[in-house]
């Protein structure tokens, strides 16, 4: 059967309120049917240029606005951003991903990215990167230097979107994967849960993001890290069984895209991280940080994914 890119969120949202157990059966099933269930993709972010962005997300740590003590860095050189690449690929990443806190990069800065990328690739890895908004041509250079994925994530549905961003549209942010994915470059996109959000507006997330065609090779699904001196601080906590529900729905509507239970996850117990995978999540960050905000570490998450019988490898080399 042919993927779906025409669900409702009301569809979505009745996926999500099935009863838990057949839930998860379903998600496991779907899984399984695409991937080995014992292969975790183990990818790695840096954050290349940190802080000092115009934009005012609600969760970001990395606003000019907001008052949350972050040093602000310039770009990292190639050799800084090499050095990183290595000692992520010894720790078994096999992704390694870039992050720079900028609206929209200009010309200069993407070109200065895409020496980066080359060097990164030549290790052997899978390179990401999330710079902001981008145009056509900027898309096309970062084909050229060889980039596999470009991060621009969604956040939230449109409807909640308001809630969270004013600087950047939603349309803004759809016509950046448009270039994106004209110029060849798969999509990584995804979004943020626990800011607040309905059921629904998680379930419109999901629909919009299954809208797309095709759907996202790479959907990471991150739960709010909350950060002092944020618009977002003092939100109150999803609830555990939500997360997995909303991981468990991602799987079901898009089945061959990459999973990834993103930020977050020192919040979470090693019982909640397994259920994640079991509901369908195949990817992690490793690491200590995720940009600026902390991640479990290599050593927990090897120690984890051997207490579940799971294997770091490229996930695409195991597909059904």
């Amino acid at each position: 059967m042919p993927p779906r890119h025409d669900w409702t969120p009301a569809e979505i949202e009745t996926i999500i309120a099935q009863p838990f157990h057949d839930l998860l059966h379903q998600a496991q099933v779907t899984h399984r049917a695409q991937f080995d269930p014992h292969i975790v993709e183990g990818a790695m972010l840096l954050s290349i240029k940190t802080g000092g962005c115009p934009e005012d997300c609600a969760y970001c740590p990395q606003s000019a606005r907001y008052s949350t003590g972050l040093d602000t860095q310039r770009l990292m050189s190639t050799d800084e951003i090499l050095a990183a690449a290595r000692e992520a690929k010894a720790a078994g990443a096999t992704r390694f991903c870039m992050g720079a806190a900028w609206r929209s990069p200009n010309d200069r800065q993407v070109d200065q990215v895409a020496a980066g990328i080359e060097a990164v690739a030549a290790l052997g890895l899978e390179t990401c990167v999330t710079l902001g908004m981008l145009t056509m041509s900027q898309s096309e250079r970062l084909a050229a230097a060889g980039l596999d994925y470009y991060n621009h994530n969604l956040d939230t549905s449109r409807e909640f979107y308001g809630e969270i961003i004013t600087t950047r549209t939603y349309d803004d942010r759809l016509d950046t994967l448009a270039h994106v994915r004209e110029a060849g470059i798969k999509v990584c996109c995804g979004g943020i849960v626990g800011m607040g959000e309905s059921r629904r507006i998680r379930a419109g997330l999901l629909a919009q993001l299954a809208a797309l065609d095709p759907h996202p090779e790479s959907v990471p699904i991150n739960l709010l890290v909350q950060v002092e001196g944020t618009p977002l601080f003092g939100t109150p906590t999803l609830d555990s069984f939500e997360l997995v529900r909303t991981i468990a729905a991602t799987r079901i509507v898009m089945p061959s895209s990459v999973v990834r239970l993103s930020a977050g996850r020192t919040e979470m117990n090693d019982e909640l991280q397994a259920l994640c995978l079991h509901a369908g999540a195949n990817s992690i960050f490793l690491g200590d940080k995720l940009l600026t905000t902390p991640n479990p570490g290599d050593s927990h998450d090897h120690e984890l994914l051997s207490r579940l019988d799971t294997r770091l490898e490229p996930v695409d080399a195991h597909r059904v």
